[in-house]
C-alpha cells in the first residue's frame, strides 16, 4: 500500500523483525505488572482528615488546672477517635477540646482558643507544634509555681503543658530517655548535696555545743531539708531555686555553681 508524503522527510529508521519482539516483550511487561499491582492486597488506613465526620462516642480525658491567676479551677477535656479499629494500623488522635469553669473571667478567649485547637486537631497532620507555640506564651503581669515548683509562664502556657502531656499518653509524643550515665550524674549530684547538708548541720551543731548550748536541739523541723532531699527525688529543697532548663525549683548552690537537681544542669561562675 503507498503512501502519499507530503511534509519533508527530516529522518528515517527501518523496524526490524527485532524491534518488533522488543516492542511486544516490553507490552507483556506491562501488562504483567500491572495485572500483579491489582493482585496485591490493599491496606486502607485512614488518616486523621478535616472531612472525617464526628463518630457518636469520642474517648476522652480531662484535667484539672488550678491556678493562683484564677479564682474557679478549670477542667480541659480532650476527646480523641480512634482510627482503623481493630487492625495493625489502629491510633488515637485528638479530635476536639473544651474548658470549663465557673469563672466567667476568660470565656471569649477561653471559647476563641478551644475552636481554634479543636480545628487544628481535625485538620490531621502534625499537631505536636501547638504544644512549643502554647508554652512560649507569657503573661505581662507574671506567671506562677504550680505543684512540684514547675514554673509556669501564664495560664496558657499551662494548658499547652495538659496537651503535652495528654499527646504524650496516645503516643503522638515522647519523652527524650536519660541515658545511664546522665542518671547516675544526677543521682551522685544529689547524693553529694545531701552530705554537704548534713556535714554542715552537724558543723552548726557541734559549734552550739561547744559555746555552752546557746542553740536548741535539732528537731524534725530543723531536718526539714534534709527530708525532702533525700525522699523519692520528687521533691527538692525548700531553699532551691528556678532551673531555666527544665523549669522545675532544683536549683542549688554546690561548691560554687548553680546544679540542678532534676536535670543535671550545671553552670559555674
Amino acid at each position: 500500500m503507498a503512501v502519499r508524503i507530503d511534509k519533508k522527510i527530516k529522518g528515517y529508521a527501518v523496524l526490524t523483525p527485532e524491534d518488533k519482539a522488543k516492542e511486544a516483550a516490553l507490552k507483556a511487561e506491562s501488562v504483567s505488572r500491572a495485572q500483579v499491582e491489582a493482585e496485591l492486597p490493599k491496606a486502607d488506613v485512614i488518616q486523621m482528615h478535616e472531612r472525617i465526620e464526628r463518630p457518636e462516642v469520642l474517648i476522652g480525658s480531662t484535667y484539672k488546672i488550678k491556678s493562683p491567676l484564677v479564682e474557679h479551677a478549670m477542667y480541659v477535656t480532650i476527646n480523641d477517635i480512634v482510627l482503623n479499629a481493630g487492625t495493625d494500623h489502629e491510633h488515637r488522635r485528638p479530635f476536639e477540646v473544651f474548658i470549663n469553669s465557673k469563672s466567667m473571667d476568660h470565656f471569649q478567649w477561653i471559647v476563641a482558643l478551644t475552636r481554634i485547637m479543636s480545628a487544628v486537631f481535625r485538620k490531621g497532620g502534625d499537631v505536636t507544634f501547638l504544644v512549643e507555640e502554647m508554652k512560649a506564651v507569657f503573661d505581662p503581669k507574671g506567671g506562677y509555681f504550680k505543684a512540684g515548683g514547675v514554673y509556669m509562664p501564664s495560664l496558657v502556657a499551662e494548658l499547652g503543658m495538659i496537651i503535652e502531656d495528654h499527646l504524650k499518653s496516645i503516643g503522638m509524643m515522647h519523652d527524650p530517655e536519660m541515658s545511664e550515665h546522665q542518671r547516675a550524674l544526677i543521682a551522685e549530684k544529689r547524693r553529694a548535696y545531701e552530705t554537704q547538708q548534713r556535714s554542715k548541720k552537724n558543723s552548726d551543731v557541734g559549734s552550739a555545743g561547744e559555746m555552752g548550748g546557746a542553740m536548741a536541739p535539732s528537731t524534725t523541723a530543723d531536718h526539714a531539708e534534709d527530708i525532702e532531699v533525700t525522699g523519692d527525688g520528687a521533691s527538692f529543697p525548700p531553699t532551691a531555686t528556678m532551673c531555666h532548663k527544665c523549669s522545675t525549683k532544683a536549683l542549688v548552690l554546690m561548691d560554687g555553681c548553680a546544679t540542678c537537681l532534676n536535670c543535671g544542669y550545671s553552670k559555674c561562675g
